[in-house]
């Protein structure tokens, strides 16, 4: 009696000897489930680390008297401290566009770029660093071998600190949702508040909130956020 290939362990023509249709369906369905076990393990782990806040550091409660950055005697002073190399950054700078484009004049706004040491001219000339400087009102400078990152204690790309004009701290952290993630967030709103109230002032202890992004200090960043000594 001959059997075809449709009949229930029938040898499949061209295949390992004693493998059947039904076990190479098996198979294929196994490694399908496996396949989407990885994968789902993998975008667990990415939203995990997009969700993780970086260092925030211990900014002064008081502006740091050995800084070269001017304290403006009659508008907050907003520093951010960025690494030019940063993926995760820009999602930050479209944060402080969209903050000042409804603060407009009511903040003096400073980005600073880590450039380490021992490298190149250009090693700062990013799009992050086009996308600060294309923003109304915003000054962007170099912080080289990151001393004012150090003085104020900055340690995740994309740490924002506001200073009332007296030299007090009133705001620290970030202002995106997570890491690379754009939209509403807590940073963003308290920033607002802060600069639109009475009299941009607030009293109590500086507001706090989580700073997303890859190790200021990192030499490199590479996209994914994954950083390199």
């Amino acid at each position: 009696m001959t059997m075809d290939a449709g009949t229930p362990g029938a040898v499949v023509p061209g295949g390992r000897p004693g493998l059947t249709r039904r076990r190479r369906n098996g198979l294929t369905w196994l490694a399908a489930l496996v396949w989407l076990a990885v994968a789902a393990c993998g975008l667990a782990l990415m939203q995990q680390y997009a969700a993780t806040p970086g260092d925030a550091g211990a900014p002064p409660a008081h502006w740091p008297a050995a800084s070269r950055i001017p304290l403006d005697a009659k508008l907050p002073t907003l520093l951010l401290f960025a690494h030019p190399q940063c993926p995760c950054s820009r999602a930050t700078m479209g944060e402080l566009d969209l903050l000042m484009a409804r603060a407009q004049g009511r903040v003096k706004v400073q980005v600073w770029f880590l450039k380490p040491d021992h490298t190149a001219a250009n090693w700062t000339n990013t799009d992050l660093w086009s996308s600060a400087a294309a923003i109304p009102g915003v000054a962007v400078q170099e912080d080289r071998s990151g001393s004012e990152a150090a003085l104020f204690h900055a340690e995740t790309s994309g740490q924002t600190l506001l200073y009332h004009p007296d030299g007090r701290l009133m705001f620290q952290g970030g202002i995106t949702i997570a890491r690379g993630h754009a939209g509403d967030n807590a940073g963003r709103s308290a920033l607002y508040e802060l600069l639109t109230g009475p009299d941009g002032s607030q009293a109590g202890e500086p507001i706090k909130t989580p700073v997303f992004g890859c190790s200021l200090f990192a030499r490199h960043c590479l996209p994914g956020g994954v950083v390199r000594p």
